[in-house]
């Protein structure tokens, strides 16, 4: 329904034709106007009509049946104005009147119009529209002004449902915001609320330029489009809401790379416990689905040469592996022996290295291919040159610069599918079809607005239009340049990094000493020379990670402080490189004083389990506790140290950085010494045999951590820590 003061010509018509300035009628809304065209066109031809003195019976005839439709036509009208008002208390009273009014001036035309009347002049004394039109003209501008009337109440009342239904979705999107607890659904919620947020702006600014050029083809699909996306968007949460999907919805179009190969490596080690749960064929077709999966990266013409070779290379290492271990597997189960042979063992750890391997050479496939494009398209070149060429009318440049955006666009879009492959959760895989979906629906709208633009080059809302579409698109751009960051995160094993922020500093939380200081960043010469230094970090973390996957019970109480600690370690090396939350050196120092605290809780925690070994095995891992203790407290007192003047920050923050990198190094030696010993004195499966001193600490901690998510303030609210640590990447936004 639109809002802007219209006109037609059947309207104005009216006027001209006798109604006079009394009848002038206020058409606020294109609806009220396009409902009362082909009445006013009935009434003008009554009031046009020339007297004649000879008078044909057809003609009489046509002026009766004209006069006639008038009035079933408002009888018809009338009807429907009163079940409206019947269901509507409120504007009950001003309806009903309005349209006892439009009732009255109808049977009022009929009856001037009766053929019966103009054949006996003496029936009843009424005058003709043959004789005087001044009885028809009053009519007609009593029915228009009662019909415009219940027009308008009608649109109230439409109005007043769609803002009803708007406040229930906004009410149930933010309830479901709070209530939803699987992570699939808040993405996919987070996903729907950002294209109605997003689209807002621009179907205020594509209605207004539809509105300005309404014959413009480009504007009116620009309006469109939105609209679309809008309509879908709320699809999306009418779904969530009612927990079903449209007819003929499928899943989601493909599973990915990442998940095939996931359940691919449980099935491969599920060998070791039963040699008989599965078939060979299913083990070799699930190989042919992800090796299908991975011609996505290597017909892709967007993929680097040395990128597809490696990616063919391990894929053909891949099948070999398969074929030797379901050599070997065969002949196990020829055997009908129940434990697992040496040579299966090293089969099923080769399988899985293999895939290993091949996830990681489509992780940087895809990775350095959206690296390289957003660092490419980061100075929105093609955008700029739009506007420009779109202001001055240049339709031939304008033509130019749209074939590279839409090449823009498929290279956007290509890189979102790859990325969905390899993005590693669910909710990541939703935030990557939602980039996907964007780019691709974004594309054309921005090309619509530079041809409404370059059709219209001295149109202010034509020029606004297209700047809020191409903000949409710079704003989706660095959306993705952090889904990149998050994937990464997720890859490298960096899950759990959004809680270990929360140790930082809060406002009102500094101690007396970090009040006084100056929160200083680093500048770009400051992290080229810590480069070196931050990388060799990153390294280790990587490898740390390596290891703590290794452990069978990752609930482990080494485990979990282990992969606290490597987060922290990476939340530092990210600062080393501008990135991360970690903004400002005392964020640092901060960091690394809640770092050097974990690191001692590590080494009370190993000292505990070294109490359960034997004699001989003791020596190794206190003489690693020993390294990390003193490690750990040299940097609590580093990171404690006021100075001042940048130099010595900057001197502050190089040596917290190798001290971090010392702890480090200690812990890729103690998870493997650790995990190895546990294998030695315990039963094989990650459990001793004895009392598991450091297992009390673990369950302690989650005691504290379920107190801490159950624990609400006077307003029945969870704390904000507890909401912020359990953010999707979309609803941080």
């Amino acid at each position: 329904m639109a809002t802007s003061p219209c006109s037609s010509s059947g309207v104005s018509s009216a006027s001209s034709a006798g109604l006079g300035a009394e009848a002038a009628l206020e058409i606020r809304t294109r609806s009220v106007e396009q409902t009362l065209v082909p009445l006013v066109s009935q009434i003008t031809t009554l009031i046009n009509h020339k007297d004649k003195p000879k008078r044909s019976d057809k003609t009489l005839q046509a002026i009766q049946r004209v006069g006639q439709a008038v009035n079933l036509a408002v009888g018809r009208f009338v009807t429907v104005g009163e079940a409206i008002a019947n269901e509507n208390r409120e504007l009950k009273e001003e309806m009903s009147i309005a349209c006892i009014e439009a009732k009255r001036a109808g049977e009022t035309i009929a009856q001037l119009t009766d053929v019966a009347n103009l054949d006996h002049p003496e029936y009843d004394g009424r005058i003709t529209i043959f004789t005087d039109k001044t009885g028809v003209v009053k009519a007609a501008r009593l029915l228009l002004s009662s019909v415009t009337k219940v027009l308008v109440l009608a649109d109230r009342i439409v109005i007043k449902q769609i803002l009803s239904s708007r406040n229930k979705v906004l009410a149930t999107m933010e309830q479901l915001e709070k209530d939803l607890k699987d992570e699939k659904k808040k993405a996919r919620m987070a996903a729907a609320r950002a294209v109605l947020e997003k689209c807002t702006m621009m179907l205020l600014t594509a209605s207004k330029t539809c509105l300005r050029h309404p014959d413009c083809e480009s504007a009116c699909l620009n309006k469109e489009g939105v609209f679309h996306r809008m309509r879908l968007a709320l699809e999306q949460v009418i779904e969530i809401v009612t927990d079903s999907k449209p007819s003929g919805e499928n899943e989601m179009a493909a599973i990915s790379i990442y998940t095939s190969i996931k359940e691919f490596k449980n099935k491969v080690e599920g060998l070791r416990e039963n040699l008989y749960f599965l078939s060979k064929e299913n083990l070799s077709t699930m190989l042919e689905l992800i090796l299908e999966h991975t011609e996505d990266f290597t017909d892709s013409a967007y993929t680097s040469h040395e990128h597809r070779e490696r990616i063919l290379e391990q894929s053909k290492q891949a099948k070999m592996e398969l074929e030797q271990l379901v050599s070997v597997w065969m002949q196990a189960q020829s055997q009908k022996t129940k434990d697992i042979t040496e040579d299966l063992e090293v089969a099923i750890l080769k399988t899985c290295q293999c895939m290993n391997e091949l996830k990681r050479e489509l992780h940087h496939a895809a990775t350095s291919l959206a690296a390289d494009l957003l660092r490419y398209h980061a100075d929105h070149m093609v955008l700029k040159a739009l506007k420009i060429t779109g202001v001055e009318g240049n339709l031939e440049a304008v033509a130019e610069y749209t074939c590279k955006l839409s090449e823009q666009k498929e290279q956007l879009v290509e890189t979102c599918r790859l990325l969905r492959h390899v993005s590693g959760t669910e909710p990541l895989e939703i935030t990557c079809i939602h980039a996907e979906d964007t780019f691709q629906v974004t594309g054309p709208q921005i090309i619509s607005a530079a041809e409404t633009l370059t059709l219209h080059p001295s149109s202010k809302i034509a020029k606004e239009n297209l700047d809020v579409f191409c903000e949409a698109w710079e704003s989706q751009l660095s959306d993705m340049s952090m889904l990149l960051r998050e994937i990464n995160d997720v890859f490298e094993g960096r899950r759990g990094e959004k809680r270990a922020y929360l140790s930082l500093p809060r406002p009102g939380k500094h101690n007396a000493n970090l009040k006084a200081l100056k929160p200083d960043r680093l500048d770009t010469e400051e992290q080229a020379k810590l480069g070196k230094l931050g990388l060799e970090l990153h390294l280790l973390t990587s490898d740390v990670d390596s290891e703590t996957e290794k452990w069978e019970d990752q609930e482990n109480e080494i485990v979990r402080h282990g992969q606290s600690i490597s987060s922290m370690a990476h939340s530092m090396y990210l600062f080393t490189r501008g990135e991360g939350l970690l903004k400002t050196t005392q964020d640092l120092f901060h960091q690394a004083e809640v770092f050097a605290t974990e690191g001692i809780k590590l080494a009370s925690v190993l000292t505990a389990f070294s109490n359960q070994l034997e004699d001989d095995d003791k020596p190794l891992l206190l003489f690693e506790i020993d390294k990390l203790i003193p490690v750990c407290q040299q940097l609590q007192i580093t990171a404690k140290t006021t100075v001042q003047g940048k130099n010595a920050t900057f001197a502050k923050v190089d040596t917290c950085i190798r001290k971090t990198k010392g702890v480090m190094t200690i812990l890729s030696q103690v998870l493997p010494l650790s995990c190895k010993l546990l294998k030695k004195c315990g039963t094989g499966n990650g459990w001793l045999r004895s009392p598991h001193p450091w297992r009390e600490n673990r369950l302690q901690r989650n005691t504290n951590e379920d107190s801490m998510e159950g624990k609400t303030d006077a307003f029945g609210i969870k704390s904000l820590e507890y909401h912020v640590a359990n953010l999707t990447f979309l609803e941080s936004k």
